[in-house]
């Protein structure tokens, strides 16, 4: 009995023990930015926004001008909508810290929706001239995305195969080369762009639908008839089935 008594009472102390040391863990990250800092970011990488707004902040005011909370609440922002607040928050990270890549890629891109086209081409351009950047490939694909808008189809091309080049199994850049030798009718080399992409992520409806297009233009009818008919069972949005109708009605007149 004395021995069950001393093991009962070593078991109580270690639980003791372990809880001490557990609240004394938790204050500690608690006065831990970049813990509170990791935890936004998981949130965000999760899309619970306003969780990882509310760590991002205990982060900020744990350590004010800290560059990575900042460029965080940024981001958050942007995926928030709230555009104006995205801009002020990645401002300030890049005042802080003005080798933050990050932090230019996604000003950039920020810029980029609120149609201010110069400012994210600067902003761009700046990431990609870090060519030690751990994602250097979305800075080489958001360029040439901001180049296809302008119709800049020559150096479009020129940056996408350079994010190309860093990423190959990169399927937005792969598609956005699809559409840029679309525009210089260049059909058949949009076809393979697009089936590279497809590889990648066979069940992409844009893909398939950019695919079946690029079908259809290279008069390839049955092929892009095929692609058509079995988006229209898989689509739900208004105007890709009135389109997806469309082009099905003038292949029907074409091989008539």
């Amino acid at each position: 009995m004395k021995s069950e008594r001393v093991i009962t009472l070593a078991m109580v102390l270690t639980l003791c023990f372990c809880a001490s040391q557990e609240k004394q863990i938790q204050q500690k990250r608690e006065k831990n930015p970049r813990y509170q800092y990791n935890v936004g970011i998981f949130y965000l990488n999760n899309g619970q926004l306003d969780e990882a707004v509310r760590y991002l902040e205990k982060a900020l005011a744990l350590k004010p001008g800290f560059d990575l909370a900042l460029d965080g609440l940024g981001l958050a922002y942007t995926m928030k909508g709230d555009l104006n607040q995205a801009v002020k928050y990645l401002e300030q990270s890049l005042a802080v810290n003005p080798a933050l890549t990050d932090a230019h890629n996604h000003l950039g891109s920020v810029y980029q929706q609120m149609g201010m086209l110069d400012k994210a081409e600067k902003e761009f351009l700046a990431a990609v001239s870090d060519t030690s950047y751990h994602s250097r490939e979305l800075p080489l694909y958001n360029l040439p995305r901001l180049y296809y808008l302008q119709e800049k189809n020559e150096l479009a091309m020129e940056y996408v195969n350079r994010a190309l080049t860093v990423n190959r199994r990169m399927a937005m850049a792969l598609n956005l080369k699809g559409l840029l030798f679309e525009r210089s009718e260049q059909f058949q080399d949009a076809i393979v762009s697009y089936l590279s992409a497809l590889k990648l992520i066979p069940d992409d409806t844009n893909l398939t639908y950019n695919l079946a297009g690029a079908y259809f233009k290279n008069r390839s009818y049955a092929k892009a008839k095929e692609l058509f008919l079995i988006l229209q069972d898989k689509v739900t949005e208004a105007d890709m089935k009135a389109n997806i109708a469309k082009y099905l009605d003038m292949i029907e007149r074409e091989i008539r």
